[in-house]
This record gives C-alpha cells, sequence and structure tokens, in this order.
C-alpha cells in the first residue's frame, strides 16, 4: 500500500482547517440573541432594618 506524500497530509490539515473556522464562524455569527424586553421596571432591593 504506498504511503501519502507529506504535501498531501499539509493540504489535509490546512483544508479539514480551513472547513473548521469557516464551520465556527457560521455558527457564531448565525446566532441572533433576543433582547430582553425592559418594562422599566425598577430593581428593588431590600432594606435593611436595623433594630439596636
Amino acid at each position: 500500500m504506498p504511503q501519502m506524500a507529506p504535501i498531501s497530509w499539509l493540504t489535509l490539515f490546512i483544508m479539514f482547517s480551513l472547513i473548521l473556522l469557516i464551520f465556527n464562524f457560521v455558527n457564531y455569527f448565525i446566532f441572533l440573541p433576543t433582547a430582553p424586553k425592559s418594562s422599566h421596571t425598577q430593581i428593588l432591593s431590600p432594606t435593611m432594618n436595623w433594630k439596636w
């Protein structure tokens, strides 16, 4: 069985690396986060009532 030439391994590595990068970029930029619906509610913090 003949062995693959090193240049062939290099082209395979570059091809699969580019496919991986393109796949990750597409997955990252296709995600559209929805903005949280804020109804201008004020965050109420509990008041500290120290009895001492």
